[in-house]
């Protein structure tokens, strides 16, 4: 049963990470979906490393999505010849160019940024390390003050929190790592800076203009999103609480509360939920968390997460294998504990075109209470029952079944659910029942004799609602009522 933990790993590949080796050790570590952070490196990269995963998951027969997160509208520090080191109370100049040979100057990729500060604003960097404040503009540069100094090197984030900035969420880079996401299959983007649901809705344009139909994470770090977060929530397919950005935008203490919001919300949608940045951080140098880092990842299960992802940890961490094998363990002890509230919708479904699939899917849960059950097995089309059956957080696991192996890359990220690819006939015959079982106890857990409850969509093929449910005994041709 180790290999079924409900609560998602996703583990970000970076120089750290990329080879096959490194990504098998992840895998069997616990890791479950891949992360590529498109801020970083060339699309040839990456690239490589889709084919790494993929190939890691021919071989140890298991689907592994790809998440491919855009850069947004990220505004970096531009290339310097070599670190700056910012001493508090000096005052130094920004300017809105690349690169610059100007001492005493930092270079910034945004050529807005003169249009979006005044006299008297926080300029952050660097994830909010190093703080300066803006002591006058002028129409191609900045004078700010250190307030908190530090070491600034190069390509470092740089927020501008309590303003909006003129870039678009879908910038021109963004575009091309859309097409990039289209022409090589990836499972999820990760949209970044999200405002409004018209950022979802001009990034899904580009993904149809492109050929595709690739769900898109909408990533929580804005001030504007929390306040539009039922409208993103429902124009998304999942949103990921990136805490590193959201911290310095809305600060740290107001972060906990606003991610058990996000988390509540999503689950009430029955969307996917993320839970991002710096959950191990520690672990980067050291080959244990601290404390307070596994309590940060114990209370994002038990607040209702789907996944709980790493990032510099497995990107370029001296401890990656370790890292995911310890939120493994967390997981592990948070599940087995009544902390876990499973077989209970949190909230009612907020989309109303799911009541018929989502009392099938209820009657299913509630009788995990009733009666011994080792496993649900949902037929899915699209992936719909899978998602429904999940955010119950049932208390046994889900076995997902699906023709399509992109369904089934998908439905990894959800809390609970294994996948399997199958070939189904359109109904419920001995046969298929059959051909189940012997799936069930070659492939999984499941042992002659156990009893488990099949629920999905009948024709299989032709009908995109849940609408039936039997009990089912394997090993046996007949149901059991």
């Amino acid at each position: 049963m180790n290999e079924y933990i409900k609560t998602k790993i996703i583990a970000t590949i970076g120089p750290g990470t990329g080879t096959e080796e490194k990504i098998t050790e992840l895998v069997k570590a616990g890791a479950r979906i891949f992360r590529l952070n498109s801020s970083h490196e060339e699309p040839e990269v990456h690239k490589e490393r889709i084919r790494l995963v993929r190939k890691v998951a021919d071989k140890l027969k298991i689907y592994l999505p790809v998440i491919l997160d855009l850069q947004g509208p990220k505004i970096r520090v531009g290339k310097l010849k070599e670190p700056i080191m910012l001493e508090p109370k000096k005052t130094v100049v920004i300017k809105p160019v690349f690169e610059t040979e100007e001492e005493g100057t930092i270079p910034v990729d945004y050529e807005g940024i003169t249009k979006d500060v005044k006299k008297g604003d926080k300029i952050l960097l660097d994830d909010g390390k190093l703080e300066l404040k803006v002591l006058s503009v002028k129409p191609d540069s900045i004078q700010a003050e250190v307030i908190y100094g530090g070491l600034l090197k190069s390509r470092k984030g740089l927020n501008l929190p309590g303003t909006t900035t003129g870039i678009s969420a879908v910038t021109e880079r963004d575009t091309e790592y859309i097409k990039f996401a289209v022409e090589n299959n990836i499972a999820y983007i990760a949209l970044s800076f999200v405002r409004s649901k018209e950022d979802i809705m001009k990034a899904k344009q580009f993904i149809k203009k492109f050929g595709g139909n690739i769900p898109i994470i909408a990533k929580i770090e804005k001030p504007q999103a929390v306040e539009n977060l039922d409208s993103i929530i429902a124009a998304s397919d999942g949103v990921m609480v990136a805490r590193g950005d959201l911290g310095i935008e809305i600060s740290p203490e107001k972060v906990p509360i606003v991610q058990k919001k996000i988390i509540k919300e999503a689950n009430a949608q029955r969307k996917a939920v993320i839970v991002a940045t710096q959950m191990l951080e520690s672990m980067i140098e050291n080959p244990m968390p601290t404390r307070a880092e596994a309590s940060d990842v114990a209370n994002a299960i038990i607040d209702g997460a789907d996944a709980i992802m790493l990032s510099g940890e497995t990107a370029v961490g001296k401890y990656a294998a370790e890292a995911v094998n310890m939120m493994k363990l967390i997981a592990q002890n948070v599940e087995s504990t009544n902390l876990c509230r499973c077989n209970k919708y949190e909230s009612e479904a907020k989309e109303m075109y799911e009541v018929d699939s989502q009392a099938i899917t209820s009657a299913v849960i509630r009788m995990l209470d009733e009666v011994e059950i080792n496993a649900i097995v949902a037929f899915t089309r699209t992936g719909f029952t899978g998602r429904l059956l999940s955010k119950a957080k049932p208390s046994v696991p889900v076995i997902s079944i699906s023709e399509h192996e992109e369904i089934c890359k998908r439905l990894n990220l959800f809390w609970g659910i294994f996948p399997h690819c199958l070939e189904c006939e359109r109904d419920l015959t001995s046969e298929l029942l059959n051909k189940i079982d012997k799936m069930l106890i070659d492939e999984t857990f499941i042992n002659q004799g156990d009893k488990i409850v099949i629920t999905g969509a009948i024709p299989y093929l032709t009908t995109g609602k849940t609408n039936f449910i039997r009990l089912h005994q394997v090993g046996s041709a007949s149901t059991m009522h």
